[in-house]
């Protein structure tokens, strides 16, 4: 009884739908008009408005008088002028406190980051003073503080390092270095003055995180030298050969050395987790480097610690950046080297500091320009090249400092930049006995922070696939190399969009009862098929690289179709509708791939309708068919609903099947 009972009712029901689908004929059908004509010059000027200018940064200019546009154009330019003129007394104070926060914590990183890329530690502190001057005038972020960051110093010491001996020709790799941050910064300003942002955007945030990680374990594993007290290293960033040298030198390592990292590796961990867990303790692990450094230093000087295994800094040299475009090399056998390393450097640092602006602009509820940060960044590049400066740009940790700090304006990064230049001028004898170990201790703990877990699981709970190539990243970093870690996790990425080109999502519409709804069978169950009818809709761009994968699909629809009709004796395929509000753009590819669709249903004796096509679409489709078939009101619908209550009633289904 119940399963003649069930019959019944899903026999009952499909009456009552079909009933419904043939009442609804007679609803009003709205016509697919043609879009205006526009010229190929309008078109093109759009579509690179829209690529390009998608922000629309001469909107401010439309309507102002001509004084008032040149006010406007060097405030752009220069965005010190839009809020230097209202800087007050008051901000300023906010701005030296954080500006004197972020400058205890920027002095030993400058030190220790230049130590990662191999590069004398005074380089460091060079470029903490002339960068953050110059993005203070170009910059847009109110919280970013400018200085040497960890990644792209390991990056530029590890690829310059492949070629040239940082310490049999230190020179030489000295002019690699700023070399490679001149192209470095070209490439940025390039990126900003040409709008090519978009660019960066392949370093998707899966990359990032899984990239970030393994580089924060290939520089904390670096720094086993210095922890370990070891003189001879390896040369290589791979996990096994750093392992491998760490325990094939167990002679060298030295326990004055160890007992010495090991104490102030723990105390600025706990500094750091203070300051994490409570925010207005900003200062404790802010201030945590600095101390390190004073402390190390006299307990050195005064046990004579340099005599007893633990290595020092040295005597640094004192004063000002010197000048350096005399060392700038743009010919040699190294131009390719330093160009590559510009290129890979430059893109990282930038992502890292437009991503760290935009974090702290949208807690502050204001705007970051991305293109204008570009050129900020590159143009403090360029000028640091010649200025004795490597890579820079906003580095996560002094800004999350710079943050809590209370900054209002670029100005602390200027504040940060005087206190380095009284450092560069007066305190640098104070470094001479500072040992390595503890730079090694401040590395370890500021690349500890860029070891996101809690994101990693939330990708993998969002996506299986971007946790892939996030773990590509990860083990490409940690077991190759840093750069085709890189060069990996992006492949990947890439491999991931072409997919979803080349294999666009199509799915199978059915009608939500009591209504002209058209929703996914497989997603909601109460959706009903129309006999007579299969809907399909296609969401993603038609072009050459997923033509044939469209064709197959929808001709495979369609065999499924008829198999499952001939087995429940339902009425015959009359008419395929795609629905095409997602089709966003089609080419010369795509319109033969609907012409030759048409021809082969046409021999099944099955109509193709197309519902809701895009004005571009339509456009390019009614251009190229010649035989007028998409020019007929009874193939082009703007809803689903319309369309089958259009077409339903040229439908005439044996009662028998309905009862």
């Amino acid at each position: 009884m119940e399963p003649n009972s069930s019959s019944n009712d899903n026999n009952k029901m499909q009456l009552q739908h079909h009933s419904s689908c043939l009442e609804i004929a007679t609803m009003e059908v709205h016509r697919v008009v043609p879009p205006p004509h526009k010229s190929t010059i309008e078109k093109l000027k759009r579509r690179l408005k829209e690529t390009f200018f998608p922000d629309d940064p001469l909107r401010q200019f439309k309507g102002q008088p001509l004084g008032k546009k040149w006010i406007l154009a060097a405030q752009y330019i220069f965005p010190i002028l839009e809020w230097g003129p209202n800087y007050s007394f008051k901000l300023f104070k906010s701005d030296i406190i954080s500006g004197l926060t972020i400058a205890s914590l920027a002095i030993p990183q400058g030190i220790s980051y230049a130590k990662l890329a191999n590069l004398p530690p005074i380089v460091g502190l060079y470029s903490s003073f002339v960068p953050p001057l110059v993005y203070t005038v170009l910059g847009s972020s109110r919280d970013l503080a400018v200085g040497p960051v960890s990644i792209a110093s390991l990056i530029m010491g590890s690829m310059l390092r492949q070629e040239v001996s940082p310490t049999q020709n230190p020179v030489l790799f000295l002019q690699l270095a700023f070399t490679a941050t001149f192209f470095g910064g070209l490439v940025q300003a390039s990126l900003g003055l040409l709008r090519l942002g978009f660019i960066i955007d392949f370093l998707s945030k899966a990359t990032l995180i899984g990239f970030m990680a393994g580089a924060a374990i290939i520089v904390s594993l670096q720094q086993l030298k210095s922890l370990l007290g070891i003189t001879h290293f390896t040369n290589q960033m791979g996990l096994v050969p750093v392992m491998s040298s760490v325990f094939h030198n167990t002679k060298e390592w030295s326990w004055q050395t160890i007992l010495m990292g090991f104490c102030f590796l723990v105390f600025l961990l706990l500094t750091r987790h203070v300051g994490t867990k409570r925010p207005k303790l900003f200062w404790v692990s802010a201030g945590a480097p600095l101390v390190s450094v004073i402390l190390s230093t006299l307990l050195v000087f005064a046990f004579k610690a340099q005599h007893h295994g633990i290595s020092v800094i040295g005597k640094l040299q004192e004063g000002l950046n010197p000048p350096s475009w005399n060392m700038l090399k743009f010919h040699g056998s190294h131009l390719g080297l330093v160009m590559k390393t510009g290129l890979i450097t430059g893109i990282i640092s930038l992502t890292e500091g437009i991503a760290v602006g935009r974090t702290f602009a949208a807690l502050k509820n204001y705007q970051v320009d991305g293109n204008k940060e570009m050129i900020a960044i590159g143009v403090m590049n360029i000028v640091g090249s010649s200025t004795s400066c490597y890579i820079t740009t906003g580095a996560f940790s002094r800004s999350a400092v710079n943050h809590n700090a209370g900054a209002k304006t670029a100005v602390s990064n200027v504040v940060m930049s005087v206190t380095v230049m009284v450092t560069l001028l007066f305190l640098m004898p104070l470094f001479q006995y500072t040992p390595n170990v503890v730079l090694g201790a401040i590395i370890v703990t500021a690349v500890v922070g860029l070891i996101d877990v809690p994101a990693a699981h939330q990708i993998w709970k969002i996506d299986k696939f971007d946790f892939l190539v996030m773990l590509c990243a990860f083990l490409g970093v940690v077991f190759i190399s840093v750069q085709e870690g890189l060069a990996i996790a992006v492949g990947i990425s890439i491999f991931k969009i072409l997919l979803q080109i080349t294999r666009p999502k199509t799915v199978m519409l059915g009608n939500m009862p009591g209504s002209d709804i058209y929703r996914d069978l497989h997603h909601y169950n109460e959706a009903i098929r129309i006999p007579g009818f299969l809907i399909l809709s296609i969401e993603a761009p038609i072009n050459f690289a997923n033509t044939t994968y469209l064709n197959e699909r929808i001709l495979r629809w369609i065999e499924e179709y008829e198999a499952e009709e001939n087995l429940n004796k339902q009425s015959s395929l009359r008419f395929v509708i795609l629905e095409m509000s997602a089709v966003s753009a089609i080419d010369t590819s795509g319109t033969s791939f609907f012409k030759d669709l048409r021809k082969a249903m046409e021999k099944k004796g099955v109509e193709l309708v197309l519902v809701n096509p895009l004005a571009e679409v339509l456009e390019k489709l009614q251009r190229s068919d010649d035989s007028g078939d998409f020019k007929r009101p009874d193939s082009l619908y703007l809803t689903v609903g319309e369309a089958v209550a259009s077409l339903s009633s040229t439908i005439k289904a044996p009662s028998a099947n309905y009862v």
